[in-house]
Formats: structure tokens, sequence, C-alpha cells
């Protein structure tokens, strides 16, 4: 529209103005500017990493970056430079995958240094344990030395040759003679022969300290079912038992236990191992 036909005879001069302003207004709006074709697509990429909290945590100076890149090509150019757009476009989106690749970077180096911590944490757990033990196995060996402090030297020295006489083995719960399968026949609960040497010392350390309790149990190897073992395992343990009674030791300071083959000591894969397993434990306890 030429402006000078606007001021057409007739027409005032304020009028002849208005219309042109009106004119130029019309125009702009007919040519408002809008963001460069590509910019809607990196805008959603970056909104994408935005709402991930991982990446808020971990790449924010990157996403910072990221946006007033993104807000660069979202500017509407002049027609002629379109190579202008398509280059802040291409650095906007370059920009969101930098920031992507340092936020995924540094959860996993995150997650990295979580799993040393634990790993830390379970080494430092199992070296307190392993002291603990250390601990209580000095407690056991330190009360086991009172023990034999509070005896007499004389008194000290018999019960140690009873002792190795019996060749006990000193342990927490007490002194344990280890009575192995030679004890019985296969499959039965009967003492062999009437009588057995190590019993017969047994017997004889049950006469000279009346104050000791005894535990007597039964262990089998894995041959057979679970109810034939135990019973056997308890029958075998109450053979011992009375043989003890019939050699004078009170009834009252016994007590006996079947556990089959619940507690083995060797494995039962071998024939040394269920040989080994084949026993009868007898368990002095520990003077109060």
């Amino acid at each position: 529209m030429n402006p000078q036909s606007l001021f057409k005879p007739g027409l005032g001069k304020k009028t002849g103005a208005a219309l042109i302003l009106s004119s130029v207004l019309l125009t702009g709006c007919a040519m408002s500017p809008t963001s460069p074709e590509g910019s809607e697509s990196v805008r959603a990429k970056l909104t994408e990493l935005q709402q991930n909290p991982n990446m808020a945590t971990h790449a924010r100076v990157e996403l910072r970056d990221a946006e007033a890149a993104v807000e660069l090509a979202e500017r509407p150019v002049a027609s002629g430079e379109a190579a202008l757009a398509a280059h802040r476009i291409y650095m906007a989106d370059r920009s969101v995958e930098i920031a992507r690749a340092k936020g995924q970077i540094r959860l996993l180096e995150s997650e990295r240094a979580l799993l040393g911590e634990q790993r830390d944490a379970a080494r430092l757990a199992a070296r307190t344990q392993e002291a603990d033990r250390a601990h209580a196995d000095a407690a056991s060996a330190r009360s086991a030395q009172a023990q034999a402090a509070a005896l007499s030297g004389r008194e000290a020295e018999e019960l140690q040759r009873q002792i190795d006489l019996l060749e006990a083995e000193a342990t927490e719960r007490g002194l344990v003679l280890t009575l192995g399968d030679v004890l019985f026949a296969t499959g039965s609960a009967e003492i062999q022969g009437g009588t057995n040497q190590n019993l017969e010392k047994l017997a004889n350390f049950l006469r000279q300290y009346p104050d000791r309790q005894v535990l007597i149990e039964g262990h089998t190897d894995n041959v057979g079912s679970a109810l034939f073992n135990q019973r056997l395992s308890l029958q075998r343990a109450e053979s011992v038992k009375t043989f003890l009674i019939n050699r004078g030791t009170d009834s009252r300071r016994l007590s006996v236990s079947g556990y089959g083959f619940e507690r083995p000591v060797a494995s039962n894969n071998t024939a040394t191992g269920r040989q080994q397993n084949r026993r009868v434990e007898v368990v002095i306890e520990n003077r109060e």
C-alpha cells in the first residue's frame, strides 16, 4: 500500500496518519517471527533430561548450559539466516547430549563409590567378627587357666595326668572324649566285648571327680534313614551310660542325647569321613 494514496483530497491529515499506522500494525502481525524449525525437538529432549532427578543431580551445570543454548536456538532469525538457525539448533542439541553423557558418567561413578563403601563396610564387619572370636577364644583360655590356678599344684598335676590318660580335648563345653565306631559293631548299640579301655579310664576319672556332670552324645554317618540313625545314636549313648553306671557312676550325673547324622565332623562322601562321624562323644562339663 502506498502511504501517499491515503492522503486523498477530502481526507484530513490526522485521518491519513491513522490509516498508515493501522496498516503497519496489521503487516507486523501478519509477519510475527516464529522459532526456527527443529528447535521444538531440542527443547523436548532438554525437558526430558530436566525432569530426570538423576540428571538434575549429576549434570546441574551442563543442564544450565544446555538451557541457554536451547533458548538461543529458539530465537527467530531473518529469512536469509537459515544457516545460522541450523547451527544454533545443532549446538543446542550437542549441549543437551553433553549434559546427558556427563550425568550418566557421574551417576555411574556415584554408584561405584557407594558399592565400594558397602564392600568396605562388609570387610570391616568381618574383621570385627574375627576380632570378637579371637577375644572370645582368649577369654575361654583365660577361664581355663583360672580354673587350673584355683586347684592346688598337686591337684592340677593329677587332673592333667588324668586328662592325658583319657586323651580328652579341652573345649569351652568341658573335656570331650571321643569314642570311635570300633566300640560298636555295624548297626549295633551293644558295646563289643562288654568293655573298653577308654571307657574304663573314663569311669575311673568320674570316680575321682564326682562333682563333674557328664553329657553323652551319640552320632552316626548318613547311611540309612534319619530316623534309623537318630535311634541308633541314642541307643549307643544309652549303652555308654549303662556301662558307667555299672562302674559306679551316679546316674543323676549322666545325660544322654542322640543326634543321628545332624552334626558331622567330616565329610560323609568318603569312607574315612563316615568312620569319623560314627562316634560317641562324652562331654565332662567344667566345674562351676
